[in-house]
């Protein structure tokens, strides 16, 4: 598993301003993508990061890369909560969301469309995709916006900008460690 797929998808989470990012990651065995992830979790956990395998699909795994912190946070927000309590969420812990909402990925080949709240996509763009199907929706980005159209294009700039930093900073030598922002 290499560190780059981290830095390509997941830079705004390692900056600190994404809650977490979900991407596909080329793997090996089931057995050493766990064993590399804990490793990676030993050496992320204390800058306040943590990667969860999600569903390993062949020669891939889907990575839950997050902060387990502002996953709290976000998810102790009165409008993600109802979201989530609507769609049949029973757990009030973020932990215990994470699991629920992993299992109904794993169970179901189309993504739950609250899976917006577990990265960042704001409850009220998460209650408009639903809502309106994926349709009728303002501006596109890293999500379909049905809310503030110029705070979600600024998010989107400030996620591109740090993604090209990031990858810079790679090139020149920098590890996942030393990128990654304690917070």
């Amino acid at each position: 598993m290499s560190e780059e797929y981290f830095v390509k998808y997941g830079s705004p989470t390692l900056a600190g301003i994404k809650t977490g990012n979900l991407f596909l990651c080329p793997c090996g065995s089931r057995e050493e993508t766990i064993r590399e992830m804990a490793d990676y979790n030993r050496i992320l956990i204390s800058k306040g990061l943590c990667m969860l395998p999600v569903r390993f699909m062949g020669n891939k795994v889907l990575v839950y890369f997050y902060r387990p912190k502002r996953l709290k946070k976000d998810l102790e927000d009165a409008r993600a909560g109802a979201i989530l309590r609507k769609h049949g969420y029973k757990s009030r812990t973020s932990a215990g969301l994470l699991s629920e909402l992993f299992r109904r990925i794993s169970e179901n080949e189309e993504f739950p469309h609250e899976i917006g709240l577990f990265l960042s996509y704001p409850p009220e763009d998460v209650e408009g995709f639903i809502t309106n199907r994926a349709g009728n929706y303002k501006c596109v980005g890293s999500w379909k916006v049905y809310g503030d159209v110029q705070k979600a294009e600024e998010t989107f700039r400030l996620y591109d900008k740090c993604t090209s930093v990031y990858l810079k900073q790679m090139q020149k030598g920098r590890t996942l460690r030393e990128l990654a922002v304690c917070n």
